[in-house]
């Protein structure tokens, strides 16, 4: 099945998912100093928000979910009517006026995100030409780069000004929406948070675009032939029954959860999937510490305003989006793997060792920080991560492996959420031992991947299923 062509414009129709994805998770994230002081929120509740949305336990449940179900019922189907669900949890968000509704929000958003990845991700691997694939995972990451970057620039345009920084430049545009619906005695919280409403907004409007064009999409033809392979080996096994037992049995594909044995009893799907928890579980903790509390941290334990911390992240994700596309999807198909991974994760803890011997109060420290950060992240575990996974399983049970994976990876990162808030304080004064919490965590993400790098580059899916699992599958 490696014989397709033109992949690149579907390879874009379904990146917008990530857009999605990695939009819900920064504009949650842009807004939290906004919620917090509208609703008053605690410490403990902001660890509940990370908790359960987009960057935790809400992608994991999504996730372990929507990868059986994309397994069964197909890539596309999965992954297109979930915009519905997104678009209804950003519909919750975004007229929130209490905690568990908000939460209740941040919650379905992150269900939906977790459904959508293992379905997009899969589809764009098996949609790739050979000397592509690495390109269009990248190209995939671009699209999770633009999204921040799109969002963290509204929220610097929107933002509300903070002890005597003035405020955006469309903050007005924020003030006059806010008064055609609460009226103009509302307090300024309830004022300042509509720039939070109105950038989930856009999240809306863009999720509705893509529901619309993923619909168009054809399935992917590796799941119809890993569809068509099982009922033929169905067949085979009532090949020798009597022909009045074959004729009341109707075939069937197997179940959803029919592969979940053999991910845990075949032993290289073991080794794998310990390979990939070692990279992207050390690195999601960091990774989601900084998705969802940077901006926070910036404004508290760096002592900037709200709109100052918009663009310093805005100008991150602005770098983050170059490197995905000419340090990642222009290179991976063409060079070692091994020292690409190495060069992008030692960079990013270098940029943890500036914060903590700097000081993350010094404004030069900050914006190194910033820009080295988003040079990690440009070629980070995320997208070796991405690309490997999609890679390193057979395509009868590629999606619903990925979905463990992600359930396992938000779901200890959930936990460490709530950890963290604990460790970094309500106003960032833990900052110090989060840190080198953060580089040993790296350390062990750059060893394990550095090792054991999987050697796929230039080939075909097929090659690679062959090579690692023979004619087990």
């Amino acid at each position: 099945m490696e014989t397709k062509k033109g992949s690149l414009k579907s390879t874009i129709v379904v990146s917008l998912t990530n857009y999605l994805d990695a939009g819900a998770i920064v504009a949650g994230a842009s807004g939290l100093t906004l919620w917090q002081n509208y609703l008053g929120l605690s410490s403990g509740n902001l660890g509940w928000l990370n908790a359960i949305g987009a960057n935790c336990f809400g992608a994991a449940i999504g996730a372990i979910i929507g990868g059986f179900l994309a397994d069964k019922y197909g890539r596309k189907t999965i992954y297109t009517y979930n915009m519905l669900v997104y678009m209804l949890g950003i519909a919750c968000i975004m007229l929130a006026a209490s905690f568990p509704m908000l939460l209740l929000g941040f919650l379905i958003t992150g269900i939906s995100v977790g459904v959508g990845v293992p379905a997009s991700w899969t589809y764009i691997s098996e949609n790739s030409e050979v000397g592509n694939r690495g390109r269009n995972m990248g190209i995939s990451q671009f699209a999770w780069g633009v999204g921040p970057f799109i969002i963290l620039m509204l929220g610097m345009l929107f933002a509300p000004g903070k002890d005597g920084a003035s405020a955006g430049v469309l903050f007005g545009f924020v003030e006059k929406v806010a008064a055609l619906f609460l009226g103009g005695n509302a307090s300024v919280e309830a004022v300042s948070v509509f720039s939070s409403r109105i950038i989930f907004g856009s999240l809306f409007i863009v999720a509705f675009v893509a529901w619309l064009l993923q619909r168009r999409l054809n399935e992917s033809k590796d799941w119809e032939a890993a569809q068509q392979l099982d009922m033929r080996q169905a067949t085979n096994r009532y090949a020798n029954q009597d022909e009045s037992q074959v004729a009341n049995r109707k075939l069937k594909s197997p179940s959803v959860f029919a592969s979940f044995g053999s991910l845990f009893t075949n032993k290289v799907n073991v080794r794998t999937m310990l390979f990939l928890a070692g990279i992207y579980i050390t690195w999601n903790f960091v990774a989601s510490v900084m998705g969802f509390f940077q901006p926070h941290i910036y404004e508290n334990a760096g002592g900037i305003s709200n709109g100052q911390a918009n663009m310093l992240l805005a100008i991150q994700w602005l770098v983050i989006i170059a490197v995905t596309y000419f340090g990642f999807a222009l290179l991976v198909d063409k060079v070692n793997q091994r020292w690409l991974y190495f060069a992008g994760t030692t960079i990013g803890i270098g940029a943890w060792l500036i914060l903590i011997f700097v000081g993350i109060k010094n404004l030069s420290a900050l914006w190194t920080f910033t820009l080295l950060w988003g040079v990690h992240a440009g070629m980070s575990v995320q997208a070796f991560y991405a690309l490997w996974a999609s890679e390193l399983f057979p395509a009868k049970y590629r999606a619903a492996a990925q979905g463990i994976m992600f359930f396992v990876v938000r779901g200890a990162s959930a936990i460490w959420g709530l950890v963290f808030v604990n460790i970094y304080g309500e106003h960032g004064q833990g900052f110090g031992v989060a840190a080198y919490m953060m580089i040993t965590l790296l350390l062990i993400a750059l060893i394990v991947g550095t090792i054991w790098t999987p050697k796929t580059r230039g080939k075909t899916l097929a090659q690679i299923t062959q090579e690692r699992y023979g004619d087990e599958v």
